[in-house]
């Protein structure tokens, strides 16, 4: 007689429903990000090439700008989750100020650089000269809401810490849907051409700013905590981010080299690369919403003084990681004849992507594991280990991918050589989770 399997015991189905419940709603609010961008592609198209190609080059310098200080939600979420294990949401959402006055303060440095040397910054990103002038002024325009997009993360980090995504989702949709209307009426309504678009997603972040801004100060107001700027706060703040910065600024470079030596081997390279790029950053987009959930578990554990569940949440997530991967490697080979048209009809880029895909698909259990101890460590406010981490990672993989073009390499090499990437940092945080030195309990680390 066949037994029934014997059920997963609570502590497993506790921590599965707290992943789901973050991480879901989390994967919403990631993927409508990139959707502001695609919009504002979309309505600007249609104003002309120079505008689109304008529109372009300034899109990459504002997301490149913002991803640089993604550690105001990173940060904010670890040291707020931290607050609320101990059961103080007072100091929880007085933390979270802190990093909010820090993403203000951080927002007007960055327009007071930006608005000045938008020509050389433009220029140094290789506009043409017809685009030059509309990627100018969508930068300069746009860059006056740098400040809304800064507090954005870090009151999604407050909201993060306080176990709470749907509220950025919620924002999130909000925010998308009136960037759109926005952008459509005052692009083509009232004939602003490309400023029109500007203008439309700056008062779409600053509204979605604002939304988050009243969830924070009703929670503060609730719970008694102060709303004014502390030196002392902010200051930690900075530090914390610190070692977080250093970490994304070497992811950003590792993502830079690649696509350098990939414009090294070639047009069809490139635009194959281009494409596998992508749909690489839409499976991490789904594998961080887990590491999201994993920043604010493992900072509640941590700061409720329980290594043991913070031990099997840890464990929990990493399974959770490596079923993600191989379902995702799996839908890669599988939807291949299926999204690759998509993208291109061209042969030759056809042949090129076939075999990297396979590679990236290969590796994507890697993938999982990775994003998932990444979030672990990051809730855990081991910062400077990852920044470490990371600095290790880029001294492997730069000489390694620097070297597919003179060895004659194409582009299933540079991908394996992105794979080894993933391998080594795998290994780097693997090895920290197995030391438990990131096991630091209490209020603050």
């Amino acid at each position: 007689m066949i037994q029934a399997p014997a059920p997963p015991p609570p502590s497993r189905r506790r921590h599965d429903r707290e992943i789901i419940s973050l991480a879901v709603p989390a994967f919403g609010a990631l993927v409508a990000e990139p959707l502001f961008v695609m919009v504002d592609s979309a309505i600007v198209g249609h104003l002309g090439t120079p505008q689109l190609a304008g529109l372009a080059v300034a899109a990459a310098l504002l997301t490149t700008a913002v991803s640089i200080f993604v550690f105001l939600a990173y940060a904010t979420t670890a040291a707020v989750a931290r607050r609320v294990g101990a059961g103080d949401l007072a100091s929880a959402i007085r933390q979270g100020m802190d990093g909010i006055w820090l993403a203000i303060l951080l927002g007007i440095a960055v327009i007071a650089v930006t608005l000045p040397t938008a020509p050389w910054l433009v220029d140094v990103f290789g506009a043409s000269d017809t685009a030059a002038p509309y990627a100018i002024t969508y930068l300069r325009i746009s860059s006056l809401g740098i400040p809304a997009m800064l507090v954005v993360l870090a009151a999604t980090g407050v909201l993060r810490g306080l176990q709470d995504t749907r509220t950025p989702l919620y924002v999130a949709i909000g925010g998308f849907a009136a960037n759109g209307a926005l952008n459509a009426g005052l692009v083509y309504g009232a004939g602003l051409g490309i400023a029109g678009s500007a203008w439309g997603t700056v008062i779409a972040q600053v509204s979605m700013a604002v939304a988050y801004l009243i969830v924070v100060v009703r929670g503060a107001r609730r719970h008694g905590a102060s709303l004014r700027p502390d030196a002392a706060g902010i200051r930690a703040s900075a530090q914390a981010g610190v070692p977080l910065l250093v970490r994304t600024l070497s992811l950003r470079a590792v993502l830079m080299i690649a696509t350098a030596v990939a414009a090294r081997l070639g047009d069809t390279e490139t635009a194959a690369h281009q494409i596998i790029l992508s749909l690489w950053s839409l499976m991490a987009f789904a594998l961080d919403a887990i590491a999201i959930a994993g920043q604010a578990i493992i900072g509640r554990y941590l700061g409720a003084d329980d290594a043991k569940g913070a031990r099997e949440a840890c464990r929990r997530m990493v399974q959770w990681g490596i079923v993600s991967g191989v379902v995702f490697g799996a839908l890669i080979v599988l939807a291949r004849p299926l999204f690759v048209p998509l993208f291109t009809s061209d042969r030759a880029v056809q042949d090129t992507l076939l075999p990297a895909l396979l590679v990236v698909a290969l590796s994507q259990p890697i993938a999982g594991v990775v994003f998932v101890l990444d979030g672990v460590l990051m809730g855990a406010g081991d910062g400077r280990y990852l920044a470490w981490a990371m600095l290790v990672t880029l001294a492997v993989f730069a000489p390694v991918a620097l070297l597919v073009p003179v060895i004659g390499g194409g582009l299933t090499t540079l991908w394996w050589a992105m794979a080894l990437m993933m391998t080594v940092r795998m290994v780097t945080l693997w090895l920290r989770t197995r030391s438990g030195k990131w096991i630091v309990t209490g209020a603050t680390r």
